[in-house]
């Protein structure tokens, strides 16, 4: 009983709370990304940091 009290209960509190996290984020994101609907800033949104700077054209 001692080691469901201990162990159980707080991994499960902290692995519900990653997953509603997670949804709540994927559920905002999506707001905001249909809302901002053609910004440039989008693109730069779901760029990948670690692929380095994009290709294209540059706006002066």
């Amino acid at each position: 009983m001692i080691i469901v009290l201990v162990i159980v209960i707080p991994v499960g509190v902290l692995v519900s709370g990653a997953a509603g996290a997670a949804f709540l984020g994927r559920l905002l994101k999506r707001g905001v990304d249909t809302d901002h609907e053609g910004s440039e800033l989008l693109e730069v949104s779901d760029a990948n940091p670690w692929a380095g700077p994009l290709t294209g054209p540059v706006a002066d």
